[in-house]
């Protein structure tokens, strides 16, 4: 079968196709046949050493397709079935194997590009929003990179739940996508002072949580836009990482609170894994939350994938079709 390998770290150039065996399931393991592979940002970080994995390695921890074979034991799935998985390596391929405690099924109703595209992206929402920091209606938070992927679910399941959004993009097109998705406010991060327009939105009090996916860029405003025991949630370095957090500036800044969570802290166990994702499914299902895939790209074509990302050009979820 096909699949994306890299051997050395560095940029987009890296990454390679080439022909391997197709895996067999483990006991414990089921084999999906991939029909729709996510492309998230933490990619680019393994392919570019900032967090360190094992070489070579094919990268990808996230695509949807049908079971093919399980293995020995595995009562949860039989082939044929649709599922998804977010987590691991192995995604940027025609197939993987997969624990099948850590794959879940996939609704009727929602397609295997959907799946693909949500269910890394809409999980993390749902940790960070419903169980990280509980956001209650009539709250207004602050959203980063609101045209992205994650950004686009979040914006969506905020307003869903009551809350007012104060959403950053880098360019007027995303600033028209995010008052689609339904944000109450929109700042141009790249032009405006973000924490002054924060402060100016909530009558100079600030937000109690941000999400902040940008990193060392928006670093500082963020912590401008806090209030009183405000929450810092940082989840990504999209413009290279935030820097180190001084323990008295969180004082200074009125009692705040800087949290970095993974989602895999999350969905530690089948259960919580299980109940993240029917979440995700259910909002999609309801129609609350529409999953935008902005681009696809053949599998073979995984470095353009990285190019697009990185330079920020890509709005919505992005996909390998194998």
């Amino acid at each position: 079968m096909r699949a994306i390998q890299f051997s050395r770290t560095g940029g987009p150039d890296v990454l390679e196709l080439v022909e391997v065996d197709p895996p067999s399931p483990a006991p414990g393991q089921v084999l999906i046949r991939h029909e729709a592979i996510g492309i998230n940002f933490i990619d680019t970080y393994h392919r570019s050493g900032l967090y360190p994995v094992k070489l070579p390695t094919t990268l990808g921890g996230e695509a949807a397709g049908v079971v093919e074979a399980v293995g020995e034991g595995v009562t949860r799935f039989k082939a044929g079935d649709r599922v998804a998985y977010a987590g691991g390596f192995g995604g940027y391929a025609e197939a993987n194997v997969m624990a099948a405690d850590r794959v879940v099924r996939v609704p009727d109703g929602v397609d295997a590009r959907t799946a693909a595209a949500a269910l890394l992206k809409g999980m993390t929402v749902e940790a960070f929003i419903r169980r990280c920091y509980p956001v209650q209606a009539g709250q207004t938070v602050l959203v980063h990179a609101a045209a992205g992927g994650v950004g686009q679910i979040m914006v969506q399941w905020l307003k869903a739940i009551g809350a007012e959004v104060i959403a950053t993009v880098g360019s007027e097109a995303k600033a028209a996508r995010a008052r689609d998705l339904g944000a109450d406010h929109v700042i141009l991060y790249r032009e405006q002072d973000v924490a002054a327009e924060v402060r100016r939105i909530t009558g100079g009090k600030g937000v109690p949580v941000a999400y902040d996916s940008v990193g060392k860029d928006t670093y500082e405003a963020t912590l401008g836009s806090l209030s009183r025991r405000g929450w810092f949630v940082s989840f990504g370095n999209a413009s290279g990482p935030a820097p180190a957090v001084e323990p008295l500036r969180l004082l200074r800044g009125g009692s705040l609170v800087f949290t970095r969570p993974t989602l895999f802290d999350f969905v530690a166990t089948t259960e919580e894994l299980d109940a993240s994702a029917a979440a995700l499914f259910d909002m999609i299902a309801s129609g609350k939350v529409k999953v935008e895939i902005g681009q696809t790209f053949p599998l073979a074509d995984a470095a353009k994938a990285h190019e697009a990302l990185e330079s920020r050009a890509t709005v919505g979820a992005s996909l390998l079709i194998p």
